[in-house]
């Protein structure tokens, strides 16, 4: 194998890699042996086809996609190890010569990570984030735990309101039509928690349990499904069951139920006193993120599409993976919410291009000022990592790579970066 590295603009490169005409006979074998047994030819056992019957009858091409496949997967990391880039998107690849007797050729488009030219990051002025804690605040808190403590009970005695959880049936229509995607059977559904098309949720207001209900919805314009955008549409439901939350009342006994506390005046104390935490340890979050957006404003750097692309991806797919754990695919969330995954990309491009360029000015920072971490540091990293999944710290530091060793320095680097440029800031 041979690589050839062309720079192009905006910290791309392509790379052309050739591969010998004897791997490439070699693994155009590979590929007969795998897809053998799925071609008959009349006369011959499933499996016992000979090679070159198989590419006269076919055409010579027949093994020339999964060849390259297995080609480009096994020679790509052994191209980017040898040309040492810092290589940070996924390839574009592009095949420019496969044929039988002759070199395998493809490129690769990739992006490189960007250098930076850092402006001021020493003693930046940031704003001072309150820590006065509110009344309404403290009041909000003791909500949220009337909340935690309160009973689900199921109601049949009255229809469905706001607030409630009906477990409903239903299936859309469109034109009298039933279309793809629209049913459901026993979902758990909050009235007035807007997961649905708006106007559905309302509909389910007033009404009693085992009623057939017929919802009324027209569809958004920039709906994802091109077929549905703009359609009025009917779901007939039926709602099977209807709960209620039924709250405790804030007084003395509330407050020895759920604390340490006799009375609800020294719990209010201590709920103060734990928001005054939080808010301080939010201010000093506040501070973090003003402090290296201000040294970004202040650094110069120029950051591949391809690298956003890449960001992009990972962070839709994180996102699909929580919507999932939550009960919904990502599929239903896009329908029900009237997103496509185009939209979803773009709304997160902003928040992707900001991850990029944080980590790119705070690499630059430690690398500047000699910040590196300790393998003291590192230890009681893992440490703290074994005991979430709790394990031993030395099992642990077992189970882990090198790479994944290095990767763990590179981020207590860039939070001791952090540490070090927040400690240079002036709040005013």
């Amino acid at each position: 194998m041979s690589v050839q590295v062309e720079k192009l603009e905006k910290n791309m490169a392509k790379l052309t890699i050739e591969v010998s005409a004897e791997e490439v006979a070699k693994a155009i074998t590979a590929a007969y042996q795998k897809q053998k047994g799925q071609i008959s030819v009349p006369g011959f056992r499933k499996g016992k086809v000979p090679q070159a019957m198989i590419e006269k009858m076919y055409g010579a091409g027949i093994f020339y996609e999964e060849a390259a496949n297995t080609m480009i997967n096994e020679n790509y990391p052994k191209a980017t190890a040898e040309c040492e880039m810092d290589i940070v998107s996924q390839p574009e690849i592009d095949v420019v010569q496969m044929e039988k007797g002759k070199a395998f050729i493809f490129t690769a488009e990739v992006a490189v990570k960007p250098e930076v030219t850092l402006g001021e990051y020493k003693g930046v002025e940031v704003e001072k984030a309150s820590i006065e804690v509110t009344d309404e605040e403290i009041e909000a808190e003791l909500k949220k735990e009337q909340d935690k403590n309160s009973r689900t009970i199921d109601v049949d005695d009255r229809a469905a309101q706001a607030g409630d959880t009906v477990t409903i049936d239903f299936e859309g229509f469109v034109d009298g039509v039933a279309f793809e995607g629209g049913a459901g059977k026993d979902y758990a559904l909050t009235l007035g928690s807007n997961t649905f098309i708006p106007g559905f949720e309302d509909q389910l207001v007033g009404k009693s349990l085992e009623e057939d209900v017929e919802v009324n919805v027209t569809f958004p314009e920039d709906y994802n499904a091109e077929e549905l955008k703009g359609k009025a549409a009917v779901f007939k439901c039926k709602i099977h069951k209807i709960t209620t939350k039924e709250l405790p009342e804030l007084n003395d006994e509330f407050a020895q139920d759920v604390s340490e506390f006799d009375t609800l005046d020294e719990y209010k104390a201590d709920v103060k006193a734990t928001l005054t935490e939080k808010k301080e340890e939010e201010a000093k979050r506040i501070k973090e993120d003003a402090v290296v957006e201000k040294v970004i404003e202040n650094a110069t750097m120029e950051i591949p599409d391809a690298m956003i692309k890449t960001q992009v991806n990972q962070m839709v797919d994180d996102f699909a993976r929580r919507v999932q754990s939550q009960g919904l695919s990502f599929e239903q969330y896009m329908q029900f919410t009237g997103s496509t995954i185009e939209s979803v990309q773009e709304q997160m491009k902003p928040q992707a291009l900001k991850r990029i360029q944080s980590r790119l000015v705070l690499e630059k920072v430690a690398e500047v000022e000699g910040i590196s971490a300790t393998e003291e540091k590192l230890d009681a990293e893992i440490k703290n990592m074994a005991e979430m999944y709790k394990m031993e710290a030395d099992k642990f530091k077992e189970l882990i790579g090198d790479y994944e060793k290095e990767q763990m320095m590179k981020d207590l680097a860039v939070q001791e970066a952090v540490t070090f440029l927040t400690g240079n800031a002036v709040e005013k």
